[in-house]
């Protein structure tokens, strides 16, 4: 609308969203000094015109429009007049307000959180990024997220946390509860706060039992071994799942696998450290069943630079549920896990006399410290030798004529 047809002030919402520009700036009065700006690119924002102490009119702005309402703006004009009229200098008093608030909203838990998952981020992978920003987004930032985190008090969390306990997911309270406490220990380190009151929260908490990934058992396993063979729906699924079952590699890690880690002459994946658990690189050697997989899989997939490019973005990878999900397909849900595969080598290797080190280097499982010195390639050639055998035990336990031989002891 044109400014000649304002009928009434103060201006209503509808009148401030309908003015039109015109070829100059000009302002309407909304009341009490209070002027409503319009600029001839359409831009629109509240000025207050005010008396300095020195006798002089002058202006100041209180936001753009739609940002700045206009019972927002009569708010702060209110509140700068006021200033004036005590003597205050309204620019000072308007500039020690805003602040206030950005400490206010910095002092937030979400906010805390957001700068502990900033700093954290460099060393996860970024499924592990994404998990633990999705549990504060969907758990904690809901409750907490607006909060200053020093007024949260220990029972507050505690009560938080029981009631999640409620609702089932133990586990998944337990891990709620780290992330919470290392959030607050950026506050500790960082000066910002003198306690962690999610500190001893654990003693008066359920725990549960640590449970390993579903998987079936050595007698169940040759049927498995046969329906992922002849698994019915898309062939870069199942040599997935084939390779899953030779590698023992998180699913993840295949899952997110590209070309460019794999030589297939010399018969390694190198993982790089950035998808690694423990962000160290990891070269995992490739028996020849898994090279004839990767084969059939390049036929497929190589023109890709992942050698599991979705379905619809061939820039990202297959769902991390696409694994599971076919093994649910094939009947195993609850029964058998992608991760499952990881425990199952560990067993079978472990009773057929393989040396642990060996088997605990090709799960990547690296001890901390000075006696946890990590080599990406270590132990190849005895893992090349472990890993050949594993493949060799599973395709005869496919086709069901196994014999059991001293492999490991001879090795």
């Amino acid at each position: 609308m044109k400014r000649s047809q304002i009928k009434r002030r103060p201006l209503a919402d509808t009148v401030l969203s309908s003015l039109e520009p015109e070829a100059k700036e000009y302002r309407e009065l909304d009341g009490n000094g209070l002027y409503f700006r319009v600029k001839p690119d359409g831009s629109k924002s509240w000025q207050l015109r005010y008396k300095r102490p020195d006798g002089k009119w002058s202006w100041i702005g209180l936001g753009g429009h739609p940002e700045t309402s206009g019972s927002l703006a009569r708010e702060k004009a209110e509140q700068l007049r006021a200033d004036a009229a005590a003597g205050k200098n309204p620019i000072a008093s308007k500039r020690e307000r805003e602040q206030q608030a950005l400490e206010a909203a910095n002092s937030t838990f979400e906010a805390l959180a957001l700068e502990w998952h900033a700093a954290k981020r460099p060393n996860w992978t970024e499924g592990t990024a994404t998990r633990v920003l999705g549990t504060l987004k969907k758990n904690v930032f809901p409750i907490f997220g607006k909060r200053s985190y020093v007024s949260i008090t220990p029972m507050e969390w505690l009560e938080f946390l029981r009631d999640l306990e409620k609702t089932g997911i133990i586990e998944q309270t337990g891990r709620i509860r780290a992330i919470c406490r290392e959030v607050y220990d950026l506050a500790l380190v960082t000066g910002r706060a003198d306690h962690n009151p999610l500190e001893s929260l654990h003693k008066h908490l359920a725990t549960r039992k640590a449970t390993n990934y579903p998987h079936v058992s050595q007698d169940e396993l040759p049927a498995l071994l046969r329906a992922i063979r002849n698994y019915p729906h898309a062939d870069d699924v199942r040599l997935g799942l084939f390779l899953l079952s030779r590698l023992a590699v998180r699913p993840g890690e295949l899952r997110e696998a590209r070309w460019e880690e794999i030589d297939l002459d010399k018969a390694l994946w190198t993982i790089p450290a950035h998808r690694m658990k423990r962000r160290r690189e990891h070269v995992v050697p490739l028996p020849k069943q898994a090279i004839e997989a990767l084969q059939q899989l390049h036929k497929l997939t190589g023109y890709q630079p992942l050698v599991f490019p979705g379905r619809s973005d061939k820039t990202a990878p297959r769902s991390n549920t696409v694994f599971v999900m076919a093994l649910r397909r094939l009947g195993y849900q609850g029964r058998q896990t992608g991760h499952g595969f990881r425990h199952i080598a560990s067993t079978i290797l472990n009773e057929h006399g393989f040396n642990a080190d060996h088997i605990e280097a090709q799960l990547s499982h690296v001890k901390e410290g000075v006696a946890g010195v990590y080599n990406k390639a270590q132990y190849i050639k005895q893992r090349r030798h472990m890993m050949q055998w594993y493949a060799d035990h599973l395709e005869a336990l496919e086709r069901g004529n196994v014999v059991e031989l001293e492999h490991a002891r001879r090795a």
